[in-house]
């Protein structure tokens, strides 16, 4: 886990880049989506399937749209681009059998390590090691 502060560009939502590992596989970096009413990182299935992680169902979710099914998996998170990244070593990682919803991050591990800002009318996002 790195020590730096990141800046990103915010635009019209709190994205900020990312991949995720399993193995020797990893994905392409995703523009995830910063969800502070969430708890957890969440990933659509597609991407569990590609990196061929190992899925296991567990307890269905209560969501703002309803109950849901989840199933859980351990990913590699990394934060960031090209030598400016911090990474999170397997993780819980959530799995949504639904493949329209964006790589959400919850409370957990962001808001752990980092005092989150948002300023989207100076059109940045801040995270600032605590």
């Amino acid at each position: 886990m790195s020590d730096q502060s990141y800046e990103f560009v915010y635009k019209d939502y709190p994205l900020i880049p990312i991949r995720l590992c399993y193995g020797d596989k990893k994905t392409p970096v995703i523009a995830a989506l910063i969800d502070s009413g969430g708890d957890s990182v969440v990933i659509p299935k597609a991407i569990a399937q590609y990196l061929g992680s190992q899925i296991e169902k567990t307890e269905d979710a209560k969501t703002a749209g309803g109950t849901t099914g989840l199933f859980k998996t351990k990913l590699d998170l990394i934060i960031g681009k090209k030598c400016k990244k911090a990474t999170y070593k397997n993780i819980d990682v959530f799995v949504v059998n639904n493949d329209d919803i964006p790589v959400l991050l919850g409370r957990y591990p962001l808001f752990d390590d980092y005092e989150i800002t948002f300023q989207k009318k100076r059109g940045k996002l801040i995270l600032r090691k605590v």
